[in-house]
């Protein structure tokens, strides 16, 4: 971990927060970032993976619901017996709802600026970062998601070829499956005033359908946006689903896949938030 990483809680959720490398005597701008299940999956080996060091803002890692210093350990075997009701909707609706409260709470902790803030996540994470956006509660100035789960039916189809599966949709699931598809949710993402600028970071390696969604999550979204040009799609050489070697519980040296997501995510931040 950084040194001058800082680590606490804020309306109970775990985070750690890296502060602008040039400080200076005021407030700074707030990114906030959503970790992967996968490694790296707290966090602290978040902020480790992709510290975003050149980026003038505080970077604040919240760590997601069932991991880290929250665990739970029925987690796994849930997420097997119904991977719609017993993992997405309650993992990420718990850190969609817990954000807010999140938020006051680092506003009141540290010296960040009450501008909109930017959001990151990897993932599961990123699925909770395009809610934020679709759900449009929470001012948002900057986007990047980095494999993300752009599809709730995708991540199921996914368990369903690792377990051997065939899930049974009912209604309750299609309905979450549709409130977690951001290809569908295109238009609510771009309804926002402004429209936040979005970078979609593909590793070349990740899963074919995740590669799959995020085209066409850029493609939808170009088409939705006034400005296209503030959606673009970035496809990473060598890099696979994780960002780092599993399990991926504590921070770890950035692998060279991951310095290479740090920099085009630094590059898309500096350009369309900071500036």
């Amino acid at each position: 971990m950084a040194t001058d990483a800082i680590t606490g809680t804020a309306a109970g959720v775990p985070y750690t927060a890296l502060p602008p490398s040039a400080p200076g005597n005021g407030t700074a701008p707030l990114l906030i970032a959503w970790h992967m299940m996968d490694a790296p999956r707290t966090d602290a080996a978040f902020a480790a993976a992709l510290p975003l060091h050149d980026v003038p803002a505080w970077r604040v890692h919240l760590g997601m619901p069932w991991t880290g210093r929250r665990p739970y350990p029925q987690g796994e075997q849930d997420a097997g017996e119904d991977p719609v009701r017993k993992y997405l909707e309650p993992v990420i609706g718990q850190a969609v709802t817990e954000f807010p409260d999140a938020l006051d709470a680092l506003r009141r902790e540290l010296p960040v600026d009450d501008g909109p803030v930017a959001v990151l996540g990897g993932s599961l994470g990123g699925a909770v970062a395009l809610r934020v956006l679709a759900e449009g509660q929470t001012p948002v100035a900057a986007a990047a998601v980095v494999n993300a789960a752009i599809r709730a039916r995708t991540v199921v189809d996914l368990f369903d070829t690792v377990r051997g599966t065939t899930y049974e949709w009912a209604p309750d699931a299609e309905t979450t499956a549709d409130r977690h598809d951001f290809v569908a949710r295109a238009t609510d993402i771009a309804a926002r005033t402004p429209q936040p600028p979005l970078l979609v970071v593909s590793g070349d390696d990740d899963f074919p359908t995740f590669r799959q969604d995020a085209s066409a999550l850029v493609a939808a979204l170009q088409a939705a946006y006034d400005s296209p040009a503030t959606v673009a799609l970035a496809a990473v050489p060598g890099l696979a689903h994780p960002l780092a070697e599993r399990p991926g519980e504590h921070p770890a040296p950035q692998t060279p896949e991951a310095r290479r997501v740090d920099e085009a995510i630094t590059a898309w931040l500096t350009t369309h938030w900071t500036r």
